[in-house]
């Protein structure tokens, strides 16, 4: 894993990360892929961040960046800063030290996670063992203890059993008992309710807000789905084509998107609430229609708000309205109460102004 340390900032005491300007480069034979540009964002302890975004928008990668979990290959650039201690240019060596203990991670798919050839209980007790000097006995005591934590029914019975042998909803309640049995300050789930029924995810979700409330571990959550951000998350982070466009308390963010692709998301999601026959209003094209942030805002192509302004530049992230916003012409007000104002038709001329 390449990287290229930056000036490391000054953290805010408050601030339990601190990441600036963090890029993500992948080099392939049909040139340099930029999967993620300069984000930054900071974390309090306690807070509950979330970061969304449809497949391909970086956000797994930003992720996977911080614990130095991408292939050699990757060129990262910028700044972490955990605790004052700067991860970006961390040999491996001193990442184990974090990863498990200090930094924990809820992995997506929990089968190809958990190792199919030993039980549940034994995994967890080795994970509290590679960080602490304690016994067998004391290990597998404190792996069962953990497993009745998230849910697990007869945990001590149910250690002994096999990845295979629990449900996909039991199997991410190991993950997280995985991720919290050494009591992290910091958990970065990338999406852990992927797959699960909507019964699981909400057990799932209740599971981490209790984590968050009783030991106040920080959680960054990574997901595509803003039902999960609305029950969750404090604050959110909007990411397309590797950038942050939109960061917001999540209050804010959902009663007044200011940014094209944050309108488009919460647009295309059913509500109970929306009459009968009045259709969604999905963000047409898909992912892979953009402009090369170079020559302007990427959404451009796929963008019904767009002006001429649009493809001049990139736009900045500047503060706007109580957030943070990556946009020249940003939703206004009136086109936030008439949900029928196809804002993301991506058809048709820009508009000049």
């Amino acid at each position: 894993m390449a990287s290229e340390p930056r000036a490391r900032p000054t953290p805010n005491p408050d601030d339990l990360l601190t990441v600036r300007e963090l890029s993500v480069d992948f080099p392939t034979e049909d040139g340099v892929v930029h999967a993620v540009r300069n984000v930054s964002y900071d974390l309090r302890r306690g807070e509950v961040v979330g970061v969304v975004g449809e497949s391909g928008s970086g956000k797994s990668v930003s992720s996977m960046a911080i614990l130095g979990l991408l292939p050699k290959t990757a060129r990262i650039s910028g700044s972490v800063d955990f605790r004052g201690a700067e991860l970006v240019g961390m040999t491996d060596r001193e990442l184990q030290r974090l990863r498990g203990n200090d930094i924990a991670m809820i992995f997506q798919d929990p089968m190809t996670s958990l190792n199919p050839v030993y039980p549940v209980g034994w995994q967890l007790a080795e994970a509290y063992r590679a960080h602490r000097s304690v016994s067998k006995k004391a290990a597998w005591s404190k792996a069962v203890e953990t497993l009745e934590l998230v849910g697990i029914p007869q945990p001590d019975r149910r250690a002994k059993s096999y990845p295979h042998e629990f449900s996909g909803g039991m199997r991410q309640r190991g993950m997280i008992g995985m991720s919290i049995i050494n009591g992290p300050e910091l958990i970065i789930a990338d999406e852990p309710t992927t797959a699960l029924d909507v019964t699981i995810q909400a057990q799932i979700l209740e599971i981490l807000k209790l984590v968050v409330a009783d030991t106040g571990t920080a959680l960054i959550m990574i997901t595509h789905d803003l039902g999960v951000v609305a029950g969750l998350c404090d604050s959110v982070h909007v990411m397309y084509q590797g950038r942050v466009v939109e960061s917001a308390h999540r209050r804010l963010l959902f009663a007044q998107p200011r940014h094209p692709y944050t309108r488009g998301l919460l647009s295309s999601v059913p509500r109970l609430d929306t009459p009968r026959g009045r259709p969604l209003t999905p963000i047409p094209g898909s992912p892979t229609d953009v402009l090369p942030w170079a020559e302007g805002c990427a959404f451009v192509p796929r963008c019904g708000n767009r002006i001429d302004t649009c493809s001049a530049g990139p736009p900045p992230l500047a503060p706007v309205d109580g957030r943070t916003l990556r946009c020249y012409n940003p939703v206004t007000a009136e086109q936030n109460e008439n949900p029928q104002q196809n804002l993301a038709a991506g058809t048709g001329e820009a508009t000049s102004r």
